[in-house]
């Protein structure tokens, strides 16, 4: 099965990837309102590196969660 058919299956199926798919959605929407300022502050660069960390967070505890899912159709 793809990656895509897990993605899927775990957006209906699971409430907790449902939830990190939101955040993981947030945290972009708001790197790219950051990113439309044309002059970052310190407090904004910081925030961009904090969004970025959460992002890789969820994406990690995502790919776990359609990992586990794989290894129980075996």
């Amino acid at each position: 099965m793809d990656e895509n058919a897990i993605k899927e299956i775990l957006s209906k199926e699971s409430a907790e990837f449902k939830q990190m798919i939101a955040l993981h959605r947030e945290c972009e929407e708001e790197l790219e309102k950051l990113g439309r300022k044309k002059i970052l502050t310190d407090e904004d660069e910081l925030q961009v590196k904090d969004l970025k960390k959460r992002k890789l967070i969820l994406k990690d505890k995502m790919y776990v969660l359609m990992s586990e899912y794989r290894g129980s159709l075996r």
